[in-house]
């Protein structure tokens, strides 16, 4: 079994941090850091689908830990980070990908859904950042990767508190850059358009649903916005930030990467 010892693949001896590991991207993303030689830890509030995907991990030859965690809790990230850092002694990698979708219109939007939103999709990740960053100062290098959206560089009507968390991890990841960059550590996000993951599919049905369509429907009509005239497999988006964890990227940093098939172009 591979270990964070193990100095195979492009990860080998690499210890990767990935929140929301449990489905969608996130789980797309432990797999393909496991796939190329990283020790994977696994961070979500599903216990069993997170645990599902440690399976998977371990499948692929990685040694790799599901840690139930609530990024709304200081403390449970605190603890989580700290597992990592007792079992492996180090974090080169940290994937922020625990989020969720809420909308609707401007004048309807709750002040507890807002809350709760912003805990998860912001505050989640600056909690994140903030605990894994003196763990990487020490080591002298590290890859951070936080997970925005194109919602988070461009907006929709019955948006508004989706769009601003995902622009608010866009302003986080560039401070934190500046921040970072002398400490050798790199942090950039990614911006991924619609993807075919669970949560997409069922935001496609209550869209789908305001607008007299099914939620195929809605689908087909996203990726006709694209130029690719397709949406994402979540593996895709999974490439794009192995990449930017990569050597390959260590001179770009405070970016926020586009992988939206050309939905931006339209």
């Amino acid at each position: 079994m591979a270990d964070a010892n193990d100095q195979s693949g492009r990860f080998g001896g690499q210890v990767a941090v990935v929140t929301g590991a449990a489905t969608g991207i996130g789980r797309a993303t432990a797999m393909r850091f496991a796939s190329e030689g990283a020790a994977v830890a696994c961070l979500d509030i599903e216990e069993a689908e997170n645990e599902s995907a440690a399976d998977l991990c371990r499948a692929n030859g990685a040694d790799a830990v599901a840690l139930a965690c609530d990024v709304r809790s200081r403390d449970e990230q605190q603890s989580a980070i700290s597992a990592v850092v007792e079992r492996w002694g180090r974090i080169d990698v940290l994937v922020t990908s625990a989020g969720m979708y809420v909308g609707g219109p401007l004048r309807e939007i709750p002040l507890d859904r807002w809350e709760n939103l912003v805990a998860v999709n912001l505050t989640g990740v600056l909690t994140s950042n903030s605990l894994v960053a003196p763990i990487m100062t020490t080591q002298g290098r590290g890859s951070i990767i936080n997970i925005s959206s194109m919602a988070g560089k461009t907006s929709w009507p019955n948006s508004a508190e989706y769009s601003a968390t995902k622009s608010g991890v866009i302003g986080l990841t560039r401070s934190a850059a500046m921040e970072l960059g002398p400490h050798g550590i790199t942090v950039n996000a990614v911006c991924p358009g619609n993807t075919l993951t669970d949560m997409v599919s069922k935001v496609a049905v209550e869209i789908g649903a305001t607008l007299d369509m099914t939620g195929e429907e809605w689908l087909a009509m996203r990726a006709e916005d694209t130029a690719l005239k397709r949406l994402a497999q979540p593996e895709e988006i999974a490439g794009v930030i192995a990449f930017l964890a990569s050597d390959d990227a260590r001179y770009l940093t405070g970016q926020a990467i586009e992988v939206d098939g050309g939905l931006i172009l339209s």
